[in-house]
């Protein structure tokens, strides 16, 4: 048996019992998903809470900081990450490690089996940002993400069209494992708990290679214009640390404080842990399929309508 195929605790594993009313749980989800693409403000969640943190932590102006040594770049690339966290695709990935949250025995036990999944989770994260972090130290400059030039109505720009590519390939995955979680087809991972973590770190490694943020931006540009791919590979290695930091602390702390209770409470009704899973993963990946491959190409005019809500 390989490594990828050992079970650490019985709690790693999804919930063999599915739920009875699967397909309603399918449509609420899918819905939930849409209407989250129609309320959705980038420019609220990029820049007043993203900018905000990241200017917090910085002390200045994160747009306006010159990244002009490895040092800063370093600190840049952290901080951003970490104003970049609360997003849909990140959730979706952490409501997979709900039945570890709620494993048994006493708080450092469950702290210690929680950590195994982590690093499971980072390995893949690690290892996909890195390799784009020196892709992009050595060819950046020529790569359409460091376009930043203004969309023009009516066309894609480059690096939109990567970013639609990237997120619609992720978004289509993430239903699959939503519709996986309920038995609705078949699961790749039912018998490899640590290699599902892996691929979902994978995921999250994944996003830099379309991520629109526009502190990653800055972050990518400096990557590329420096020519430098163990700076780019480290650079990146941190920026994805920062996205999930704050994520992983709150796991722990639920796991050390309230895991006796939530582990009751998954195993109060059927199917209620494969619920939880399959609910974040199908929300997240419909959000992302209408959202950068739909409702994108109707706010550059190249569709004549989507619903989108006033504030948008």
């Amino acid at each position: 048996m390989s490594r990828l195929d050992e079970q650490p605790s019985p709690a790693a594993d999804l919930a063999t019992e599915y739920p009875r009313r699967r397909w309603r749980l399918v449509l609420f989800s899918s819905l939930a998903g849409f209407l989250l693409t129609v309320v959705w403000s980038a420019s609220f969640v990029d820049s007043v809470i993203g900018g905000t943190v990241a200017d917090t932590m910085l002390g200045q102006d994160a747009e306006e900081m010159a990244l002009g040594g490895i040092g800063a770049g370093i600190a840049f690339a952290l901080v951003s990450g970490i104003a970049g966290t609360f997003t849909a695709c990140n959730i979706a990935v952490f409501s997979t490690m709900a039945p570890l949250v709620g494993g048994s025995g006493g708080r450092w036990q469950r702290a210690r089996l929680l950590l195994r999944p982590l690093l499971w989770l980072g390995l893949g994260m690690v290892v996909v940002s890195a390799v784009y972090g020196a892709v992009v130290g050595f060819v950046g400059t020529g790569m359409p993400q460091f376009d930043d030039a203004p969309s023009v109505p009516g066309e894609l720009s480059g690096r939109l069209v990567q970013a639609s590519v990237v997120f619609g390939v992720i978004g289509l995955v993430l239903v699959y494992l939503g519709l996986a979680a309920v038995g609705v087809v078949r699961d790749p991972f039912a018998r490899r708990p640590n290699g599902r973590l892996l691929f979902l770190g994978a995921l999250v490694g994944a996003f830099l290679i379309g991520r629109p943020f526009p502190l990653f931006r800055q972050l990518f540009r400096d990557a590329a214009e420096a020519g430098d791919p163990l700076y780019g590979a480290g650079a990146f290695v941190l920026q994805s640390l920062g996205n999930v930091v704050l994520m992983a602390v709150l796991l722990v702390l639920v796991s050390l404080f309230a895991g006796p209770r939530v582990g009751r409470w998954l195993a109060a009704r059927q199917g209620r842990l494969a619920s939880l899973t399959a609910a974040g993963m199908l929300a997240a990946g419909v959000f992302l399929v209408l959202y950068w491959n739909v409702r994108l190409l109707a706010m550059r005019d190249i569709l004549p309508w989507y619903p989108l809500a006033p504030w948008v």
